[in-house]
C-alpha cells in the first residue's frame, strides 16, 4: 500500500510547507502496512501523541522521570506542563500560527526538548539547528525555511541574533537559560532567566498548563531537518507528523526493544535526525527517560552513564573507539544496549568495545531524508562488519545505475522505501536524484549477502563522513577560497584510523604566500571561524595545481588517489 492519492486537509494556516513540497510524482512510495502500528488516523499531532504515550506508561500523576540533566531532572508531568506553557507563549505572545517555522538553537537541554515538542504541539514546524553552526549557515537555513521566529539558549544567542538580523525577512529572537529545577508543577521556583522580561522563562512564568493540541493532519509537516549536500548547500528535508511516529514504531519497537525503565543517553544533537529519535522521540514513545548532556566528549558520556545508570547509548563509531580505552575507569554495568550510526562501524571497533564492556554494538544506517534507521540488527542477529538487515516496516535492496536489483554479493546503490521517505524543501532537482522509481537512493554503495545482510562499501558521491558528521567538500572549498592566501583548492575525504575519514584540503597558494605550517594553521582557524568547526581540514597539502577536466571541472577522484598533476600540466 502506498500513500493515499490526496493529502488530508491541512491544519496549517501558513501553507509554506505544503506549497514547498515537490510534485507528488517525485515522491517515494510510502508503505504503511509493514507493521501494524503504522495505521495512524488521518488527524494526528505527533507531539501530543508522544506525550500521551509517555504519560500512559508512567501513571496518572506522571511522576516517572522523563528527562535527566545537569540542569535538573523533569518528570513526565513537568515536561508536559512546560510544553503547554511554551505553546501558549508561542501562540499568545509571539504570534506563531500553525504552519510557521520556528528555529531552535541550543545544546541538548530539557528546555530545548520542551520547545521542540511545544512548537509541534501548537502546529508549528520545528527547525532545530546544531550549536556548532556559524552565522552564514544559520542565515542560509533561516532564509530557506523563511524563519520569522527563533528560540535560542542564551549562551548561543549573540551569533543567532546576528544571523536572524541578516536574514531576508528578519526574525525575532527569544532567549532562554534553560535552568529550571523542577519548577513546572505546583511551585515554580524560577531561574535567572525569568529576570529578563523578554526571556522565554519570563513569558512562561504566569502561563497555565493545559494547552489543546493543534488539529494537524497526519501528513502536515512537523519538522524540517537540514543536511549538507554534495554542492555544499544545506538540503531541507520535510517530515510529517506521521513520520515522527513511524520512526518510533519501527527500529526501536522491533530492533532495539526499549522498556519504560530504560534511560537513554548519547552524544548526537537533537538537531540531528539520529539524536532527535534516539534521545527524544524513542524515550517518550516508550515511557522511558532520557539523559541530555551538553558536554558529550567520551569521558563526559561515560561519567553520565555511571551517575545516571543509563541503559541505552546512542553515539558514533569514533566515540565507541575512544570509550573502549576508557571504559575500565567507569561503572558501566547499567548499560544493556549501544547503538551506532553516522558512519560505518568497523569490525575492529565492534570487537574492541565488546571486549571492554561485554556489549555488542547495534549498528545501523539512517539518513536525514528518511528520518531514522532503516537497516539494522541486534542481539544474536548481529554480524560484525555488517550494517544489518531491513528494519521491519522498511524494504531495502541493492540496485545498479539503471535501478535494477543486482544479485547478492554485487556492489551497487542502496535503495530503500517504507513509511518515511525523502521530500526536499523546494528542490525538485535534488528530489529527482534522491528518489527514483519510488525508491530512496541514499548515496551509499553496498552489497547484500544471500541472507539479506547489507555490507557498506563507500559513499557514491563526494560527501565526506568523518566521525559521524556529513561534510560537503565543496562547502569547505568555498570558505577556503575566501582567504587571501588561497588561489585554488580542492577538498576530499581521506582514510583515518580514528575518525573513519578526515577532511583534506589541496591548496594552490596565491602568489607571495608561503607554504608553511603557520599558513596551514591560519587556514584551519579561518575555516573554523566561518563554519562548524568539525568541517575544518585536518590535513592540508600545498600543490602547484589541481587536476581538472578539459572543461575545468575539478577531478576529486584524483585528489583522493593522491594524484595531482605536475606544475604546468
Amino acid at each position: 500500500m502506498t500513500d493515499p492519492p490526496e493529502l488530508e486537509p491541512s491544519g496549517h494556516a501558513d501553507t509554506f510547507c505544503r506549497d514547498s513540497l515537490s510534485p507528488r510524482e517525485l515522491w517515494p512510495d510510502l508503505l504503511y502496512t509493514g507493521v501494524p502500528e503504522l495505521a495512524y488516523p488521518p488527524r494526528l499531532n505527533a507531539a501530543a501523541e508522544l506525550l500521551a504515550s509517555g504519560m500512559a506508561l508512567c501513571g496518572e500523576r506522571g511522576e516517572r522521570k522523563a528527562i535527566l540533566s545537569p540542569r535538573g531532572d523533569w518528570t513526565y508531568a513537568e515536561l508536559g506542563a512546560a510544553v503547554d506553557r511554551i505553546a501558549r507563549v508561542l501562540t499568545e505572545d509571539l504570534g506563531m500560527v500553525p504552519g510557521n517555522r520556528v528555529l531552535l538553537r541550543s545544546p541538548n537541554t530539557p528546555l530545548l526538548a520542551a520547545a521542540w515538542l511545544a512548537v509541534v504541539k501548537a502546529g508549528g514546524v520545528a527547525v532545530c539547528t546544531m550549536p556548532m553552526l556559524r552565522r552564514r549557515e544559520l542565515v542560509y537555513i533561516a532564509d530557506k525555511a523563511e524563519i520569522r521566529l527563533a528560540l535560542t539558549d542564551a549562551q548561543l544567542a549573540p551569533e543567532c541574533e546576528q544571523a536572524m538580523r541578516a536574514t531576508a525577512g528578519g526574525a525575532r529572537v527569544v532567549r532562554f537559560q534553560g535552568g529550571f529545577q523542577g519548577g513546572y508543577q505546583g511551585g515554580y521556583q524560577g531561574t535567572k532567566g525569568d529576570r529578563d522580561p523578554g526571556s522565554l522563562e519570563a513569558l512562561m512564568r504566569d502561563k497555565p498548563a493545559g494547552f489543546p493540541a493543534c488539529d494537524t493532519a497526519a501528513d502536515d509537516v512537523a519538522a524540517i531537518l537540514f543536511t549538507s549536500g554534495t554542492t555544499g548547500k544545506a538540503k531541507g528535508t520535510l517530515h510529517f507528523h506521521r513520520d515522527v511516529l513511524a520512526v518510533t514504531d519501527c527500529f526501536p519497537r522491533y530492533v532495539l526493544k526499549p522498556v519504560a525503565d530504560d534511560v537513554f543517553c548519547g552524544t548526537p544533537s537533537l538537531a540531528f535526525a539520529y539524536g532527535l529519535g534516539g534521545l527524544l522521540l524513542f524515550p517518550l514513545r516508550f515511557g522511558a527517560a532520557t539523559l541530555l548532556l551538553e558536554q558529550v566528549a567520551p569521558p563526559h558520556l561515560l561519567q553520565g552513564i555511571q551517575e545516571h545508570r543509563a541503559t541505552i547509548c546512542f553515539t558514533a563509531p569514533t566515540a565507541y573507539r575512544a570509550m573502549s580505552g576508557l571504559a575500565g575507569g567507569y561503572d558501566l554495568a547499567s548499560l544493556r544496549a549501544c547503538v551506532s550510526a553516522g558512519e560505518t562501524l568497523p569490525a575492529a571497533t565492534y570487537e574492541a568495545f565488546r571486549q571492554a564492556t561485554g556489549l555488542r554494538i547495534i549498528d545501523g544506517i539512517g539518513t536525514t531524508e528518511m528520518l531514522h534507521q532503516f537497516v539494522s540488527a541486534a542481539g544474536d542477529e548481529i554480524r560484525p562488519g555488517s550494517t544489518g538487515r531491513a528494519v521491519p516496516g522498511y524494504e531495502a535492496k541493492v540496485v545498479d545505475e539503471s535501478g535494477v536489483e543486482v544479485p547478492p554479493g554485487t556492489i551497487g546503490r542502496l535503495a530503500v522505501r517504507g513509511p518515511t521517505g525523502c521530500r526536499y524543501l523546494n528542490d525538485p532537482e535534488r528530489q529527482r536524484g534522491y528518489v527514483q522509481g519510488g525508491w530512496n537512493l541514499t548515496g551509499d554503495a553496498y552489497r547484500m549477502d544471500a541472507d539479506g545482510y547489507f555490507w557498506y562499501q563507500a559513499r557514491t558521491d563526494d560527501m565526506i563522513v568523518s566521525a559521524g558528521h556529513n561534510i560537503a567538500g565543496p562547502e569547505v572549498e568555498g570558505v577556503l577560497l575566501e582567504h587571501p592566501k588561497v588561489q585554488e583548492c580542492g577538498v576530499v575525504g581521506v582514510p583515518d584510523d580514528e575518525r573513519g575519514h578526515v577532511v583534506k584540503a589541496f591548496v594552490v597558494l596565491a602568489p607571495g604566500a608561503a607554504a608553511s605550517e603557520e599558513t596551514v594553521r591560519e587556514l584551519q582557524e579561518f575555516v573554523k571561524a566561518q563554519i562548524a568547526p568539525y568541517k575544518y581540514p585536518r590535513r592540508v597539502e600545498f600543490v602547484a595545481s589541481l587536476p581538472r577536466t578539459e572543461t575545468g571541472k575539478l577531478q576529486r577522484f584524483r585528489l583522493r588517489q593522491g594524484a595531482t598533476p605536475p606544475s604546468g600540466e
